[in-house]
């Protein structure tokens, strides 16, 4: 197996895209708006990756966080509310904002496994800060970390429900950032003790299936590489301190934030300790590249993949079952907070 996710280049698994999988076996797969086109198609889509990985129970990811990080969206799929929308009522009623956001995510979370979705790079756990770049904004649940702990736990809880992974992420934390990651290398230079408040919801929530790592350079730990690349923060910070033993990829290898080959790069996230690279764009030669430089994915590696998936329930009603449990909890998030 390949350490890697890859992207695809578009709504069908190509010919020569068809050959590389069948040959390298990569670790996952991501998609985008690129890749989709309606229920049928994405159905099967995902049909394909599993036939060409040989493997049922694969890793499929996608970002749909709701709000305005959403690969899927209207008219075919449902809007889904950002994470401010249950940061703001958890200021009200803390139980209710936690019972609906993990029926928002057990419905978003079903509308995935309905096309053979298994992953979805939710819930962000970073914890803005003033003066910040507002890459985060929105995605936050709430700007202090009781919140964003108790409401990024009921977002894993709402997707197991569904039989969809979830993700941590940035860890360990993208809220003190100024500047946007997919642009430019942000510093933190915040000391290790400031940096407690960005750990928090982390290690509350080491328990996580997987986490993605943050394009983000902290002198306090590491004052050359950024935490994608560096074998101290992934060691001392993210496994030891945090103590997260879950499925470590990184974030997308083609952000501005790195500087190199996409395959340079995948080699040094995984010699730094990410169990995977997230190469996202679908780029043929940047996908060969991986291929030939990675090494195969390690024992721990496999280990945590099989962890991570092995906790999945796949929802097992029928399609109209399916429908109608996605309803159910729908009506009752809405019940709970109002129509977002």
């Amino acid at each position: 197996m390949l350490p890697v996710i890859f992207g695809l280049a578009g709504p069908v698994v190509s010919t020569e895209e068809r050959s590389l999988f069948q040959r390298t076996n990569p670790l996952g797969f991501i998609l985008f708006g690129r890749n989709v086109e309606n229920r049928d198609q994405l159905s099967a889509l995902t049909d394909s990756l599993r036939e060409a990985t040989g493997r049922d129970n694969l890793p499929i990811l996608i970002d749909q966080e709701g709000g305005r990080v959403a690969r899927l969206g209207p008219p075919e799929w449902l809007s889904w509310p950002s994470a401010a929308t249950f940061a703001a009522a958890y200021t009200k009623d803390p139980d209710k904002a936690r019972q609906a956001a993990r029926c928002n995510f057990e419905a978003l979370g079903l509308e995935l496994a309905e096309v053979g979705i298994t992953v979805d790079c939710a819930p962000v756990l970073d914890v803005p800060q003033p003066g910040a770049h507002d890459i985060i904004g929105d995605r936050a649940f709430g700007d202090g970390v009781n919140s964003i702990v108790q409401l990024g736990a009921t977002v894993l809880d709402g997707l197991a429900k569904a039989g969809v992974v979830g993700v941590i992420k940035h860890i360990p934390g993208h809220g003190r950032a100024a500047a946007d990651s997919h642009l430019a290398l942000p510093e933190v230079s915040a000391s290790a003790e400031e940096l407690a408040t960005d750990l928090a919801p982390f290690k509350a929530l080491a328990y996580a299936p997987m986490a993605m790592t943050a394009h983000i350079r902290y002198p306090a730990w590491d004052d050359v590489h950024c935490a994608t690349l560096s074998p101290t923060i992934i060691r001392s910070v993210i496994r030891e301190h945090i103590g997260f033993d879950g499925l470590l990829m990184s974030d997308d290898l083609d952000m501005k934030a790195l500087e190199g080959s996409i395959p340079e790069l995948g080699l040094q996230a995984v010699q730094a300790g990410c169990d995977v690279a997230l190469n996202c764009w679908g780029r043929f030669d940047d996908m060969c590249g991986l291929a030939d430089l990675l090494p195969p994915a390690s024992g721990d590696c496999r280990r945590r993949l099989e962890a991570a998936m092995a906790a999945r329930t796949p929802f097992t009603g029928s399609a109209a079952e399916l429908q109608e449990r996605k309803q159910a909890v729908i009506d009752e998030r809405d019940t709970l907070i109002g129509q977002p």
